[in-house]
């Protein structure tokens, strides 16, 4: 049975998965009484699963070998059509919302960037479900694909382990790197316990501490996926406090580094955790905030007479590492003393900090988005070398022949696709700008879109801005932003290679 489920094409085995998981908020809206709810969600989940058989039979005659561009097609289809499918029960559960509108949500939500259309007080209890297991799915995919797919193509930030950069072709790699079913299977079911284990663990250790059934499912699913979806305002508004916020900041850390997950192997930048660039980093972006934002406020004070409070302190201590790791990592969680800090450190509009934080990003092949630590990190390497190299023109710069390469062909690679980034944003901004944004608008949202850090389009500004208020073309635009951000440029850019697409 679970060889012929393999043999089917990638797309149909998604169509299959949703549909089985669309019973989820069936039942769970039966469970309410709610069954102008239930009844689009069964039906469609029906027929998706009957589909997919019909699909299967149709193409069982015709079976082709899985390449790589049509891997990668797929990918850019599961983040476009596939919401499509996503949307319909969506659409029909909520009636007063146009099919558009649902399809745009479901790609925030795929691609966990977490923005959304409507107010929490909206939707019913079992479409917050729908969202943030659409989420976690999402997050859940990326991680299978990243190491199946993106990894034996020299993508997805695995580019600069190797000099050349990203071919579209399979190099240095054995007939297990060839980008089939049989091995995205094998990653599939070997990180399904580990991903859906630490989602039950986090709902149940949120649930001791207090936090209601629904919103700490919803936590959890969205703190492994980093999607940042809450069935209420944001994460303060809970019931789980300090403790809650604790688990969560514990949970966040394997959003930093693909050690942490199964299958990292051979993808791993050191063999030591305590030597792993990327923790390293992300501990020193995160420190590096909550100093700055504790000093501002004895700066301050210089000039202004203040109260110290040593509780005060600690939370907005708290309030600033939790926000920082929790925005790093493109989950865009606000602490319940963020709010504190900022009024501690005399920050009107944290804009500046926030989106920085979500451009950076977490660890590569993780269901974070942004630029991605480990590239940041092969930057910074390279700018300390130049430096030595103008002081010591005759240095040689040591760390051995893996360091060397992460300085060189690692930082190059890097540079282009943090060259392409920039130039992203501002082809986005530009478009957006064109459909009636201004400037500001335009920069949160973009950032927001293309780091897939949905909630920072809420806190970055002066004021909260509402993905809800924006026009239809600046939907279309930041939606595709949201897939571009997520799959990455040399992604796309690989798809026009022409080994691709030689037989």
């Amino acid at each position: 049975m679970l060889r012929v489920f393999l043999n089917m094409p990638l797309f149909v085995i998604l169509i299959a998965i949703v549909g089985l998981a669309m019973y989820v908020p069936a039942f769970h809206a039966l469970s309410l009484r709610q069954h102008f709810v239930a009844r689009p969600f069964f039906y469609s989940g029906t027929l998706l699963l009957f589909l997919s058989v019909m699909l299967a039979l149709a193409t069982a005659a015709n079976k082709r070998r899985a390449r790589e561009r049509s891997t990668l097609l797929t990918m850019l289809a599961a983040f476009t059509a596939l919401p499509l499918v996503l949307a319909i029960p969506f659409h029909e559960a909520l009636p007063d919302t146009s099919l558009f509108n649902a399809w745009w949500e479901m790609v925030s939500c795929f691609t966990t960037t977490g923005g959304s259309l409507y107010a929490p007080s909206r939707l019913p209890p079992s479409l917050h479900l729908w969202r943030a297991l659409v989420g976690w799915m999402g997050g859940y995919f990326m991680l299978v694909m990243a190491i199946a797919v993106l990894a034996p193509l020299r993508l997805g930030g695995f580019e600069i382990f190797f000099s050349g950069g990203p071919s579209g072709a399979v190099t240095d790699a054995g007939p297990r790197s060839i980008a089939s079913r049989s091995r995205m299977a094998e990653y599939a079911l070997q990180l399904l316990p580990t991903y859906a284990g630490l989602t039950v663990a986090l709902w149940v250790a949120l649930r001791i501490a207090g936090e209601g059934n629904l919103i700490a499912l919803s936590t959890a699913m969205s703190t492994l996926s980093t999607s940042g979806i809450l069935p209420v305002g944001s994460l303060p508004e809970g019931q789980g406090g300090i403790a809650g916020e604790m688990l969560v900041f514990l949970f966040l850390i394997p959003a930093l580094s693909r050690r942490f997950w199964p299958g990292a192997g051979e993808m791993r930048a050191t063999q030591r955790m305590r030597d792993d660039p990327e923790i390293l980093l992300a501990a020193f972006l995160v420190i590096t905030v909550v100093v700055i934002l504790f000093l501002r406020h004895w700066i301050a004070a210089l000039e202004v007479e203040t109260r110290s409070d040593l509780m005060a302190a600690v939370r907005t201590q708290w309030g600033s590492l939790f926000t920082a790791l929790s925005f790093l990592t493109t989950t865009g969680f606000e602490s319940t003393g963020w709010e504190d800090a900022r009024s501690w450190a005399g920050l009107g509009a944290p804009g500046l900090i926030l989106s920085g934080l979500a451009i950076v990003g977490g660890g590569i092949a993780t269901t974070a988005g942004g630029v991605r630590l480990l590239r940041v990190y092969a930057l910074i390497r390279h700018g300390e070398r130049e430096l030595d190299t103008l002081v010591y023109p005759s240095s040689i710069g040591g760390g051995g022949a893996s360091a060397r390469k992460l300085r060189r062909s690692g930082a190059f690679i890097a540079w282009i696709f943090f060259m392409l980034f920039a130039m992203s944003i501002s082809s986005v901004m530009i478009a957006i700008s064109l459909a009636g944004l201004d400037f500001e608008p335009a920069t949160i949202f973009t950032v927001a879109a293309l780091s897939n850090t949905g909630p920072l389009a809420a806190v970055a500004g002066d004021f909260p801005l509402a993905w809800g208020d924006l026009g239809s073309m600046a939907k279309t635009i930041l939606a595709a932003a949201m897939v571009l951000g997520r799959l990455e440029t040399l992604a796309i850019i690989a798809l026009f290679n022409p080994e691709l697409w030689r037989k």
